[in-house]
C-alpha cells in the first residue's frame, strides 16, 4: 500500500542510502546539519559537500569541495541540496555527470528546468520537501498500519 502521494519520495528513501549533502554546514543549529545528522542516525551514509567549510570533517565524514570530487571517493546515490534555487543548475548537472540516482531540493528550494533535465537523464527528483520530515512521516505511516 502506498504511504506517500509522491512515489519518488518513497523510492528514494527505499533505495538511496548514500547522500551527498551539498551546502552542509558544520554548525549544529543549521538545518543542513541537523537534517543530515537525523538521516545518519537512521542508517544513511552522509557525504558532506561544501567548498567553504573550515573543517576537514562534518558528522565524522570527510568534507569534499564538490560532488565530482566526492564521487571519485564515494558512491553517491542521492544529492541533497541546501543551496538557493538559483544555485541548483550546476549541482543538477554534476549530479547527472556523477551518475547519482536522485536529486532532492530541500524546503523552499525549487528549480523546474533542472528537475526536468534530471528526470530526462533518469534521476528521481523531489523539490521543496524536507528529507527529515518525509522520512519521519513515512516511518510514522508505516508503523501506524
Amino acid at each position: 500500500m502506498r504511504t506517500s502521494q509522491n512515489p519518488d519520495i518513497e523510492h528514494i528513501l527505499a533505495h538511496c542510502r548514500t547522500i551527498a549533502v551539498v551546502g552542509i554546514s558544520p554548525k549544529p543549529e543549521r538545518p543542513s546539519f541537523y537534517v543530515s545528522q537525523y538521516m545518519q542516525s537512521h542508517g544513511w551514509r552522509i557525504i558532506p559537500v561544501n567548498p567553504n567549510a573550515n573543517t576537514a570533517e562534518i558528522l565524522g565524514e570527510k568534507v569534499y569541495a564538490s560532488l565530482t570530487e566526492a564521487a571519485l571517493h564515494e558512491p553517491i546515490e542521492l544529492v541533497n541540496c541546501f543551496r538557493n534555487s538559483a544555485d541548483i543548475p550546476p549541482i543538477a548537472d554534476e549530479a547527472i555527470r556523477i551518475g547519482a540516482k536522485a536529486l532532492w531540493m530541500q524546503e523552499g528550494i525549487t528549480h523546474e528546468p533542472s528537475a526536468v533535465k534530471c528526470r530526462a537523464a533518469g534521476l528521481r527528483v523531489v523539490q521543496d520537501k524536507c528529507l527529515k520530515i518525509e522520512l519521519a512521516r513515512l516511518q510514522n505511516l508505516s508503523t501506524s498500519r
